[in-house]
């Protein structure tokens, strides 16, 4: 069956192609509707998980009940992921993301647009998660050397709805070219998203009655960047799904579309599969005619503190069942994971909170600075600082009991800890880069030994001191840091230009699992105020 579906996909893709559908309009003066739910940045959640402040919340059996509540409401719909199915919770990442697949083909999504993450597997990996997913990923800007498409993955497809047809058409940020892991994005050109946009619509609006951008590029303050710059830039799009910056957009962001002047609306949520979105859109002739939006929890929860100290928690919305035979396929997974890392190994007296790792230095960022710097000294390398990048820490730690399963959460990439040795001169290069991190997964968490402002406003980095002293441009210094950065991960490509590397081989998790237990197994949360910014 699922070599049929390849098939008929890649028949219906050529057809379109080349022109050979029938005309969109196929019901002229109707008006549609097509509801769509929609997750981004699923980040390897396939079951429920704790999220500050409560567990229980979230998972694919629980979003397989609200889908399939939906479907039997509405004749017509659309389920879409914009990305970022890969790396996350251990249930996912010792598997490949195995269950994820198996949730999302249980669910029966309609297509993902490629994220940056679907770069963190090798591309055999990547082929086999292509191969054992029951819908098509989608991406037309990221092509090989010779102009071809990614192996096994379409630029767009055509959903034929018996009286409407919709176009879906993927993207992906091109700063994937900056921010991916290096060694796996080799050999592919990424392309700028609107230019490629505005070539393919056209196109598909004449074998289409709408068209969707299902993309994965952020919602930035910047207008000329990300979705906004595809919603104001590229012509006849119906609606703009997105992700990449975890945005929880509650109400449609409108862009004006330059050429077109009329409105389009941008929707993300937010991350992890804690919410869907669901759009109601309804069209006639191809053009809009109305759009009615709801961002809704998976279970999410907040807790109150009653007046005795105890701790009551809410559904933010109504508790959502699980669907019990997705629930069961996928608890193999959860008992295989629990068997290796249910073991406890130290208390956090509060909680470390991942919320702003991106934009301030933060108690979890200096934390897991401080296990390389500790762990690359105690191995006597002679590190001067340790630097990490925010994008690298996931999620934050609860109070209370830390098991190992804790901490691959907090940090689910297979990254080793190393040592980088650079000249003053590109230490000054890496630090005058920082600015631009400011938001962003590159943005730094670094350890004790290190020092320095960002002023936000000039793009620039001041009072930089290295152990108490300025950087000497002519002197050697080194770094403990991770091995996607080590290898010029996030944009950091100062790295490479080394002048001497030693890979410890222990995966960073680890070493932050010994560091725990080195500080006697009992941490606090504190902010040490090794950078500022303003």
């Amino acid at each position: 069956m699922k070599k049929i579906f390849k098939v008929l996909m890649i028949i219906s893709f050529v057809a379109v192609f080349f022109g050979c559908a029938t005309s969109p309009i196929t019901m002229p003066d109707v008006e549609h509707s097509l509801v769509i739910l929609h997750t981004n940045d699923f980040h390897g959640h396939p079951v429920a998980f704790y999220d500050y402040p409560a567990g229980g919340q979230g998972g694919l059996p629980a979003q397989a009940t609200f889908v399939n509540e939906v479907r039997a409401a509405n004749p017509n719909v659309l389920v879409l992921s914009a990305g970022d199915l890969n790396t996350g919770r251990p249930e996912s990442n010792f598997f490949k993301a195995e269950p994820d697949i198996i949730g999302h083909n249980y669910i029966g999504y309609d297509a993902l647009a490629m994220g940056n993450h679907e770069f963190d597997p090798n591309a055999e990996e990547m082929q086999k998660q292509i191969a054992d997913s029951e819908f098509p990923w989608l991406c037309a800007n990221v092509v090989k050397e010779d102009g071809s498409y990614i192996d096994n993955v379409l630029p767009y497809i055509i959903k034929d709805f018996g009286d409407f047809k919709v176009a879906i058409l993927g993207l992906m940020t091109a700063e994937t070219a900056k921010t991916g892991n290096p060694a796996n994005i080799e050999g592919y050109v990424f392309k700028d998203e609107v230019e490629v946009a505005n070539e393919l619509v056209p196109k598909l609006k004449k074998q289409a009655d709408i068209v969707i951008a299902l993309v994965h590029m952020g919602i930035y303050d910047d207008a000329a960047k990300g979705s906004k710059k595809v919603a104001a830039e590229v012509p006849d799009l119906a609606l703009v799904i997105d992700g990449h910056t975890h945005t929880k957009v509650e109400e449609p962001m409108m862009i004006l579309n330059k050429v077109t002047g009329k409105e389009v609306a941008i929707v993300q949520a937010r991350q992890w599969g804690l919410y869907m979105g669901d759009v109601d859109l309804r069209f006639m002739n191809g053009e809009v005619t109305g759009l009615d939006y709801k961002l809704v929890p998976i279970n999410v929860k907040w807790r109150e503190k009653l007046d005795d100290g105890t701790k009551v928690y809410h559904f933010v919305d109504k508790e959502i069942k699980d669907d019990a035979a997705l629930a069961a396929l996928l608890q193999p997974f959860v008992d295989k994971v629990d068997a290796v890392l249910s073991e406890v190994i130290g208390s956090a007296t509060a909680p470390f909170l991942n919320d702003n790792t991106r934009k301030v230095e933060t108690a979890i960022g200096d934390m897991v600075a401080d296990s390389m710097l500790w762990y690359a000294n105690s191995m006597n390398l002679g590190a001067d600082f340790a630097f990490q990048n925010g994008g690298g820490i996931r999620t934050s730690m609860a109070d209370g009991e830390i098991q190992k399963q804790t901490i691959y959460e907090v940090l689910p990439f297979d990254n080793s800890v190393m040592t980088v040795t650079l000249k003053g001169s590109d230490l000054i290069a890496l630090f005058d880069y920082i600015p631009e991190t400011v938001g962003h997964g590159a943005m730094p968490q670094v350890s004790e030994g290190v020092s320095f402002v960002i002023d936000v406003a000039a793009g620039k980095v001041s009072d930089v001191l290295i152990n108490g002293s300025p950087i000497d441009p002519a002197k050697e210094y080194i770094i403990a840091t991770n091995s996607y950065l080590a290898s010029g991960g996030d944009g950091y490509k100062m790295f490479k230009n080394n002048v001497g590397v030693y890979d410890s081989s222990l995966m960073q998790r680890d070493a932050f699992i010994d560091y725990i237990q080195y500080l006697g197994g009992t941490i606090s949360p504190e902010v040490k105020g090794r950078y500022t910014v303003k």
